[in-house]
């Protein structure tokens, strides 16, 4: 990891990219409130996943790769209200290679856990632009 600051949102982001690495389902999912809502642009159309349960499904599909690098572009936090609004160069490990994205992402946090989840692709991994 590139370029995140050391604050609690910066250990926090260090954490909830380490517990993806690792492959720590349930440690991330303990990063989300109960009634969190994570919204996905992975797919190039919305997707929306409201609960734990539906988070889990989509950070079990984020789990499979390997090797994740992120560089941080963009880094903007509040305390009152918690959030966080980054821009990401991603590097992964997949079954089909090494992939290239650009991620948008921004928290929204309750009581210090991720209440809403923008989790934007900005760059596909075939170069196309959202």
């Amino acid at each position: 990891m590139k370029n995140v600051p050391d604050t609690v949102l910066g250990r926090m982001y260090r954490d909830h990219i380490s517990f993806i690495v690792n492959k720590d389902i349930e440690s991330l999912l303990n990063q989300y409130t109960n009634d969190a809502l994570l919204i996905s642009s992975f797919t190039k159309q919305p997707l929306y996943y409201k609960g734990r349960e539906q988070v889990r499904e989509h950070m079990n599909g984020i789990l499979a790769i390997s090797g994740l690098d992120s560089d941080i572009a963009f880094w903007a936090e509040t305390d009152d209200p918690q959030t966080l609004m980054i821009v990401e160069a991603i590097t992964m490990q997949t079954d089909a290679g090494e992939q290239h994205m650009r991620f948008a992402d921004s928290w929204v946090l309750r009581d210090g856990k991720i209440a809403i989840h923008f989790a934007g692709m900005t760059q596909y991994p075939d170069g196309s632009v959202a």
